[in-house]
């Protein structure tokens, strides 16, 4: 029997006038790996929102107790690159150590063990040579890698990626789905992501969101599907040469919700 880690019922967010998602039931499960896409403004980035805290929800959201440390949700978060200040006057370093912060109270200083693990993390994600330079100084891609690193380092149960592939290069879109496999077989994975075509050999089950949810436990999806997603979306297939087909749909009066 799957372990089931996570348990949405009812879920609704809304922005003032503007509802981004409404009756939303999802299970997520240890051993997942779900790629989240849907329209833009079809409550993707809500979904993962309400999922992070970060946004006022009704309905409600369990969290199984491996995810909790303490009273506080241990779920390691990725959010989109254009979300993080590059201003700040802070190193590659100490990015990734304040990943560490949930497992310190406020007074505790970080250990051998602490700075030992981020070392040989830097060492693994290749960014060793790079611990000292400021954030400032980095590509999208090697910012992107330092925060995937920031958000691992505590060994969370649950990894929540919005959007990792923007602004980034195709050579770190592969490294980074390389780094995702194998983290997959430690931690559940939930990925959002609008590149569907590439996710599809990705991910291990699909969740289309447009204001409500259907999940596909296969990362394949029929047109059949997509008639209940009822929303332009290209159709996803498999062969020796990837490829898409796109059938002509109806607007959905939904598409351009706020998220």
């Amino acid at each position: 029997m799957r372990e089931r880690i996570v348990k949405i019922r009812d879920l609704g967010v809304q922005y003032d006038s503007v509802t981004a998602l409404e009756h939303v039931d999802l299970d997520i499960y240890a051993d997942d790996f779900l790629g989240i896409i849907g329209p833009n403004g079809g409550g993707k980035s809500s979904l993962v929102k309400a999922l992070m805290g970060v946004v006022p929800y009704s309905g409600s959201i369990e969290i199984a107790p491996k995810l909790m440390r303490g009273k506080r949700v241990h779920i390691g978060y990725l959010p989109q690159l254009s979300s993080f200040d590059k201003t700040f006057p802070i190193s590659v370093r100490e990015v990734v150590m304040s990943g560490l912060q949930a497992k310190h109270t406020l007074f505790s200083r970080y250990n051998k063990d602490d700075r030992r693990r981020v070392d040989e993390l830097l060492e693994r994600m290749s960014l060793a040579e790079l611990s000292n330079r400021a954030i400032g100084e980095l590509s999208g891609g090697q910012l992107q890698r330092v925060m995937l690193c920031r958000a691992v380092i505590s060994e969370p149960g649950m990894l929540v990626l919005d959007e990792p592939t923007n602004f980034v290069d195709n050579r770190f879109e592969n490294e980074l789905y390389a780094m995702l496999h194998h983290l997959a077989e430690r931690m559940a994975i939930v990925m959002v992501s609008h590149d569907i075509g590439t996710i599809s050999s990705v991910v291990k089950s699909i969740v289309c969101v447009n204001r409500h949810v259907h999940r596909h436990d296969s990362n394949i999806i029929t047109e059949e599907q997509l008639l209940n997603y009822n929303c332009p979306i290209q159709i996803i297939s498999h062969g020796n040469i990837p490829h898409t087909v796109l059938g002509e749909h109806h607007r959905c009066p939904h598409c351009d919700a706020k998220e």
